[in-house]
């Protein structure tokens, strides 16, 4: 999902508390059509464009000498809880020790890339956003499915059943994190930046946290993933965001004085 970018003039009303819907988070009864044939097998005219937008963006990290492992889709479009929300999530696995001994350095290098691509670049498949990310192959990543676009085979097949989502714990999660939002909202039009940016770096922290443990727990269908998901698909972290940047560029702002200009 995009970022939205806000109008100045908007920014008094950008934060509102709105009806949590879940009815997009209902289990299918098949794998998206678009994307798989019926006997669960990548059709080949999807499998043929991810691999050439992985190896475009590949080429864009300036790696040659790493080899990579896999490449894989994971996240709702490799499960049977896709919807109209879903994105295709492309995962490149390679070693990171083998491109830097500085692990986390290569991390921060490789978010940067995507980002810059994701700025550059929006290209869909069969109407759904392509999101790119680079995988540490030795990182462990909680899926119920994931697919081999390599390899063209499953790595974990997902399993139809009926998923139970906790509904009441869902919207508590997600109205105590848009009340905080709120809050960080009314700081921000105080115009106390500082504090602002420290909150909503403290509340990102909590949100990383918070989808983190579920996922440990009882994975992708934890009341906390959906809880985020809830809050991306609403693109209230998308406004958390924006209100960061735009507290950020006021505090550093220097604003010339009215004596100063009539000199």
């Amino acid at each position: 999902m995009r970022i939205h970018k806000l109008k100045e003039q908007e920014v008094g009303d950008i934060i509102e508390k709105e009806n949590i819907d879940l009815s997009s988070f209902k289990i299918k009864d098949q794998l998206n059509p678009k994307i798989f044939n019926e006997d669960k097998v990548m059709k080949e005219e999807v499998r043929t464009r991810l691999l050439m937008i992985s190896d475009d963006f590949f080429e864009t990290l300036d790696i040659g000498w790493v080899d990579i492992d896999d490449i894989i889709l994971t996240g709702s479009l490799a499960n049977y809880n896709w919807s109209k929300f879903s994105d295709v999530d492309i995962h490149i696995l390679l070693k990171f020790e083998e491109v830097d001994e500085n692990v986390e350095l290569v991390r921060e290098y490789f978010m940067s890339k995507k980002a810059l691509w994701n700025d550059k670049h929006n290209i869909t498949i069969k109407g759904f956003d392509v999101e790119l990310y680079v995988q540490d192959t030795h990182e462990s990543h909680v899926s119920s499915g994931v697919y081999s676009i390599l390899w063209n085979s499953w790595v974990v097949k997902p399993e139809k059943g009926d998923k139970k989502i906790d509904v009441k714990k869902v919207e508590q999660k997600v109205n105590n994190i848009v009340d905080s939002i709120i809050h960080i909202h009314d700081v921000y039009k105080d115009k106390d930046y500082d504090k602002a940016i420290r909150s909503i770096q403290t509340l990102k922290d909590k949100i990383r946290k918070m989808r983190q443990a579920g996922l440990d727990r009882e994975g992708e269908y934890s009341f906390e993933n959906i809880a985020f998901k809830v809050l991306r698909r609403m693109e209230y972290l998308d406004k958390l965001s924006e209100i960061e940047t735009r507290a950020y560029d006021n505090s550093l702002t220097l604003v010339e004085s009215i004596k100063y200009l009539k000199s």
